[in-house]
């Protein structure tokens, strides 16, 4: 059996939020997931592999290498493919390309999240950073939140927010610039951030009673994006305790810091979607989602990509 090659431009259509939301809570409900990462090579050159097993989905890794200098050249930083294997025989089903897989799982676990703990009565998104990731925030958070009424933008550079909201600006829910990132916040009920700070830029003296915040940018053991007071202040989630707890900077610092410990982690997707249906504490409790990633969520995007463009194919 040759395996399928599924390039970004391939599959992008024939994929939907709603499909991709299914397939990670869907992803959850199997045998938890066994996951290990390896790093190669220089700081400045990294080879990063991240594989995944579970029980009746399949095998997984995804491996793309890491070159910060690139864009200076017009080449990408981050390149790579995921390797899908099926889990009877172990073959190779496909080789898929690693900006699709990302793209989709980052979005989608963090609107599953969303879904679980913010209040069902959200009206208002506010998203912090304008890259890629904000852009596939803004869409997922749009199909599968139709109650919202207001998105807001914020960025280091404004008119990056400016260019984001004309991206937005036929949709069903138009994308608003702001420039005042404490006065956004006070106001929002879902803020969701998405950047490369190294240093807190949310503040927990910001953020009113009810709020969900959904953290996504701090990958690294030296970077944060929540101060604090923050942490410590809302009822604590993550998507993995694997990949979070003991790996960024999130939580790493806080618990180096006695802010908080690792069993101030209240639960995490396997938790979460284990109750049905799922129950905020109480609509004044501020929730907060780290969005961790990890190769177990890209098995379950994978798989789902694979079976998307299988059906394409077939019409």
């Amino acid at each position: 059996m040759l395996p399928m090659q599924i390039s970004y431009e391939d599959a992008i259509d024939c994929l939907s939020w709603t499909g991709a939301v299914a397939a990670l809570r869907a992803g959850h409900q199997r045998p938890k997931a066994q996951i290990a990462d390896m790093f190669l090579g220089p700081s400045e050159g990294t080879l990063l592999s991240r594989g995944a097993y579970i029980e009746g989905l399949g095998y997984g890794v995804k491996s793309v290498t890491v070159f910060g200098a690139n864009p200076k050249t017009g080449v990408p930083t981050v390149q790579g493919a995921m390797l899908l294997f099926e889990p009877v025989y172990g073959q190779l089903e496909a080789v898929i390309e690693s900006r699709l897989v990302t793209e989709i799982k980052t979005a989608a676990d963090s609107v599953l999240g969303a879904m679980l703990l913010a209040r069902p009565d959200s009206r208002h998104l506010l998203v912090v950073g304008a890259g890629t990731v904000a852009r596939s925030l803004i869409a997922a958070y749009s199909a599968m939140f139709p109650q919202l009424t207001r998105i807001s933008n914020w960025a280091r550079r404004p008119e990056q927010a400016e260019a984001l909201a004309q991206e937005f600006a036929g949709s069903r829910i138009p994308v608003t610039p702001v420039t005042d990132l404490a006065k956004a916040a006070a106001v929002a009920d879902i803020i969701s951030t998405a950047t490369m700070a190294r240093e807190p830029i949310l503040r927990g003296c910001w953020i009113k009673a009810g709020t969900h915040i959904d953290l996504i940018g701090a990958y690294k053991k030296d970077m944060r994006e929540a101060d604090d007071a923050l942490i410590a202040r809302g009822a604590l989630f993550v998507d993995s305790r694997e990949t979070t707890i003991k790996h960024i900077g999130e939580l790493d610092i806080p618990i180096s810091r006695g802010v908080i410990s690792a069993d101030s982690v209240l639960g995490d997707l396997y938790d979460l979607t284990a109750i049905s249906p799922p129950r905020r504490r109480g609509s004044d409790i501020i929730t907060i989602f780290k969005n961790g990633g990890g190769a177990h969520l890209d098995l379950m995007i994978s798989a789902y990509i694979r079976q998307a463009q299988s059906d394409h194919n077939l019409e």
